[in-house]
Order: C-alpha cells, then sequence, then structure tokens
C-alpha cells in the first residue's frame, strides 16, 4: 500500500488545477456539511445545559369532601269516609331536603354593602358561603318579599360536626 501523503499529490496532478478551481467549493461545502452533521465541528469544548432550579411544590390545599343526600318524608292521613264503613288514605311528601357535608372550614363572612329598601315589605337576606365545585362560593345578599305578613327568614348556617362542615339551607318560617 502506497503512503496517503503521496496519494493525495497524485490525484491533484491527475485532476488538475482546472478541475480542482470548479470542484474545490463544492468539495468544501460537503466537508463543512458533514461536520456540521457529525456534531463534532471544531470545539473541544463540552456542551452545557443551563439548569434552574426545580418548580415550587404547589400550594397545599385542604380537600374537601361533600356529601348529598336527599330526604323527602311521607305523611299519611287516613280519615272515614261519611256514610260508608270505609275509609280514605292520603299522602302526601315534602319537599326534597338536601343536606351537603364539607370537611374543609368555611371562610368568614364577606362584608357587604345593603343597598336601598324597594319596599318596607322587603326583608334583607343576607350573603352566605354556599359549596358549589368542590368550593365555596360566596352569595350575595339581596332584599326579599316574605310569603306571607308574619313569615321571619332563619339564615343558612354552617354547623361544626366532629372534623366536618353540615350546611343547613336558609327558610321562610
Amino acid at each position: 500500500m502506497k503512503n496517503p501523503k503521496s496519494i493525495i499529490p497524485a490525484f491533484f496532478a491527475f485532476v488538475g488545477s482546472a478541475a480542482l478551481r470548479c470542484f474545490a467549493p463544492a468539495l468544501m461545502f460537503g466537508g463543512a456539511f458533514i461536520l456540521l452533521l457529525s456534531g463534532s465541528g471544531c470545539s473541544s469544548e463540552p456542551v452545557s445545559h443551563v439548569v434552574s432550579a426545580p418548580p415550587p411544590p404547589a400550594p397545599t390545599r385542604t380537600v374537601a369532601t361533600t356529601t348529598t343526600t336527599t330526604a323527602t318524608p311521607v305523611t299519611t292521613v287516613t280519615t272515614p269516609v261519611p256514610g260508608s264503613n270505609g275509609t280514605t288514605s292520603t299522602s302526601s311528601t315534602a319537599p326534597a331536603v338536601s343536606t351537603t357535608v364539607v370537611t374543609q372550614t368555611p371562610p368568614p363572612p364577606q362584608a357587604e354593602v345593603v343597598i336601598a329598601q324597594p319596599s318596607p315589605r322587603h326583608v334583607w337576606i343576607p350573603g352566605y358561603w354556599t359549596w358549589r365545585n368542590d368550593e365555596y362560593e360566596w352569595m350575595a345578599g339581596h332584599w326579599e318579599l316574605p310569603p306571607n305578613s308574619g313569615s321571619v327568614w332563619v339564615a343558612p348556617r354552617w354547623e361544626q360536626e366532629g372534623n366536618a362542615y353540615r350546611f343547613y339551607e336558609g327558610y321562610w318560617n
């Protein structure tokens, strides 16, 4: 085998100077392209990456659970039918009552601005916290007409039961 140094001059002698001038830019571009693809380049420094601190942990939040139950009490009344030996039974159901139990402490009530009373018969219903979409939601206060002249508003409330809080809906009494 010949010495590699003797092959290069023989190649240039074979190709000639005119052909070399014609193909030299293509050879240089091809060689540079191969160096770029190989990733070796001329740099001897190691590849460095900027590493930032890990992201902060997510804020801890007390997870609340909700239990909603519906109860419909049934009242049955038996009355005698006049003029016969039989009786008639009628039953009535009360409206469904929903109970919500949450393990997260309710926030304190928000301060509200009471707007002008629409009429002397209107009663102010103060705002309160309710539980919706797995979080507390503030229900703003408002003026409301009572169903009867002697009706009194019983405000909704949260009562603690052990480590949980039960919500009682407001109602007219």
